[in-house]
């Protein structure tokens, strides 16, 4: 069940009620390949996952689009920009932005990344990591608050796929996200992709991570594909349908937390609306299998 809304900044406009998502809502992210069928037959998804950055610059036709569909299917928001890690204090003006655009939609919460993605005023327009360090939690955790204040509704961190290591680290990646959740009482965005992804680089069990994990503090999981270069390093691509391992961990997790919201993104190579709508239906049968009920033929 989704949380209740925080209070909103003293002094800042009041959301209208945000729209409720089911506890196993099953939806996909909003790409322009499918806006006009969505549009037609927006009951063909639990919900729909927007990227913030797409909907923020001056052309109007996104916008209109939105409006065709609020109201009709709920709508939430994914961020990739915000720099919860940025050295630089947030971005007033983004967030203000996303502000409006989440009360317009009537968003029901918010995520994006634990990371950082600029620097010295450049920026750099990728996902990057930090160590996860003890003594960065507070200064993580205090931007997360930070921003969950500001939205006046449910902000999520999600976990990033990771190609590196360091050795300055001195938590797991799972406890360094489960100590910024709780310090800062804001939420969990579930990668599953990212967390195999993450295991197959770098060596660890992902099952250990997902019971690690307070399903009460997940709002919601994303599902996604993923590319194996020449040399074995495994890539968070988004281009491929979700592979049979990830699969398999979706049904660990459901076992062990569900049920929760789950988001099939794909956002390259995309293919026509029915294929990603295949990933949702599978979604649906994996979960039901992991909990032994019958799979609707």
């Amino acid at each position: 069940m989704l949380p209740d809304l925080p209070q909103r900044a003293p002094g800042a406009p009041a959301p209208r009620p945000a729209q409720r998502l089911r506890a196993d809502a099953l939806g996909i992210g909003l790409r322009p390949r499918h806006v006009r069928e969505l549009i037609e037959a927006p009951e063909r998804v639990g919900y729909l996952e927007i990227i913030c950055e797409n909907f923020l610059g001056p052309a109007p036709g996104p916008r209109r689009n939105l409006a065709r569909l609020r109201g009709r299917v709920p709508i939430v928001l994914h961020g990739v920009t915000l720099g919860l890690l940025d050295a630089a204090p947030l971005d007033d003006d983004y967030l203000d932005a996303v502000c409006r655009l989440a009360d317009e939609v009537d968003a029901p919460f918010v995520t994006d990344h634990l990371c950082w993605t600029g620097h010295a005023g450049v920026r750099h327009h990728d996902l990057l990591p930090t160590p996860h360090r003890a003594d960065l939690v507070e200064f993580a955790a205090e931007r997360a608050a930070q921003v969950q204040r500001r939205l006046g509704r449910p902000f999520g961190i999600e976990n990033l796929s990771s190609y590196v290591a360091f050795a300055e680290s001195d938590l797991t990646e799972w406890e360094f996200y489960a100590q910024v959740v709780r310090s800062s009482g804001c939420w969990f965005m579930f990668d599953l992709n990212n967390v195999h992804v993450s295991a197959q680089n770098h060596g660890f069990d992902p099952h250990a991570y997902v019971d690690a994990i307070d399903f009460d503090r997940v709002l919601q999981v994303h599902l996604a594909g993923h590319t194996v270069e020449p040399d074995g390093l495994v890539v968070d691509t988004h281009d491929h349908p979700v592979a049979d391992a990830v699969w398999d961990l979706y049904a660990y997790a459901w076992r062990r937390g569900g049920p929760f919201p789950t988001l099939i993104e794909w956002d390259a190579s995309i293919p026509p609306l029915e294929a990603v709508l295949a990933e949702v239906a599978r979604a649906a049968s994996v979960r039901a299998t992991a909990i032994g009920l019958e799979v609707p033929q």
